[in-house]
């Protein structure tokens, strides 16, 4: 195996055979890193309080020696992995799944990531609603985040990491290139070649190319007994825009509104940029823009206010309630005000699908209210042949596939491949 006779140690603490909640640690002699800092999603559980020791009894969090906020007087029930001079976490980008955990985080470690996905996460947990809380936070809802520019070189000891672009529904989105005394690492985070950013995911790659160990996501993989996943698929974010664009064509005189997540900053902008009506986002959607990309955009007032939006573009909400013809714009609650024979356009907003409680009354609530609902979404992942693509363009020694239901079915044809048990070392 590449890591016979290395000093360096991979711990892969979580997100193994499961979608969601990596944490994984890369380890060389008096330094430590970690990404990302998030949690498994199964609402089912319908846990009381989600207190650090709720998450760990249901397995939804690894425990982690030293790595949590010290008030909550965490004990770590192992024996002790040795002591640390240097630790940080790296946090790839702003899904509940690779972030939902950071307030949870020890607030003297440093915590890193692209500054795109500090301004989403900073927004997102802008009402202390995003995050898990934690009530040791007293002037912020969102522990501090250090945002670095793509390609910066983050030292930690004797490990250097590069935060390098990739393209994904979640604008900022990046992989990771880690760099032991003896070893070549890269991480995907999430990925895939089919968004508006395609060339950021093809760097990452050439980046990457030859590495020693390649940890890569696998979704896409996930289904593969699921053949209706494929019929329609809408194959890139340009297709979901045409999609987007041919209902405000064909519908003149109806009033048609939208949703998307608000971390798909590419397609909000693109929406925008395109559409032949007026769009007109919520107002921290357009302020998401805004900090991202320096775009000004119409906007109305729903419980979000900045100084930072121009307030000759706010529009008034019952005027978008009354329209039928002028506007496209984004609804994001009081679905019931809608009017009767419009259009509402659900775009990867939340709530995101069947396995949501939420969703089935969500769609009865609207089709109660005579909107017709049209579901249009494009995957933040790589295609199963593009994860093939991109296995095959970075030639790894070691593959390690996780963030997937079925990572045995990644295979690596240039070198070995290794499916982590949770908790295993190497």
């Amino acid at each position: 195996m590449v890591l016979k006779d290395k000093k360096t140690k991979i711990t892969f603490h979580s997100g193994m055979m499961t979608i969601g909640g990596t944490v994984i640690e890369v380890a060389y002699e008096d330094a430590h890193i970690f990404f990302d800092f998030g949690t498994e999603f199964k609402p089912e559980l319908n846990l009381k309080n989600e207190s650090l020791e709720e998450l760990l009894e249901y397995r939804l969090v690894p425990h982690l020696e030293g790595m949590y906020d010290q008030n909550f007087g965490y004990v770590y029930p192992n024996e002790s992995t040795g002591t640390y001079n240097h630790t940080a976490v790296f946090v790839s980008h702003c899904h509940l799944d690779h972030t939902r955990m950071l307030n949870y985080l020890d607030q003297s470690i440093p915590l890193y990531a692209l500054k795109e996905t500090k301004v989403l996460v900073e927004s997102l947990n802008a009402k202390n609603d995003f995050l898990l809380p934690n009530a040791h936070l007293k002037d912020t809802y969102t522990r501090d985040i250090i945002g670095c520019e793509n390609h910066e070189v983050i030292q930690v000891g004797d490990i250097k990491v590069e935060l390098s672009r990739v393209d994904h529904d979640a604008y900022g989105a990046c992989g990771l290139l880690i760099q032991t005394p003896d070893l070549k690492i890269a991480y995907t985070g999430d990925l895939r070649l089919h968004g508006f950013d395609v060339e950021d995911s093809l760097n990452f790659c050439e980046q990457a190319r030859d590495t020693d160990v390649l940890i890569i996501e696998g979704v896409s993989i996930s289904f593969p007994e699921d053949p209706s996943r494929n019929l329609n698929r809408i194959n890139s974010e340009q297709d979901l825009l045409n999609r987007i664009l041919d209902i405000v064509d064909t519908n003149p005189d109806k009033q048609i509104t939208f949703n998307c997540y608000p971390g798909n900053v590419k397609r909000i902008a693109e929406i925008v940029k395109s559409s032949p009506r007026e769009v007109v986002l919520e107002a921290s959607f357009a302020y998401i823009l805004k900090e991202c990309l320096d775009m000004n955009c119409k906007y109305y007032i729903h419980d979000f206010k900045s100084d930072k939006l121009d307030p000759k573009l706010e529009v008034n909400y019952q005027d978008l309630i009354a329209d039928e013809g002028r506007y496209l714009w984004q609804a994001v609650s009081n679905f019931e005000n809608l009017k009767g024979g419009g259009i509402y356009i659900h775009s990867d907003a939340t709530p995101l699908g069947e396995f949501d409680p939420a969703y089935l009354p969500f769609i009865e609530l609207l089709k109660s209210h005579n909107v017709e609902f049209v579901r249009i979404a494009c995957s933040g992942h790589a295609f199963p042949e593009d994860l093939n693509k991109i296995v095959n363009l970075i030639q790894p020694k070691l593959l390690v596939p996780i963030h997937s239901l079925r990572p045995d079915l990644l295979e690596n044809e240039h070198g070995e491949r290794l499916l982590p048990e949770r908790g295993q070392v190497i």
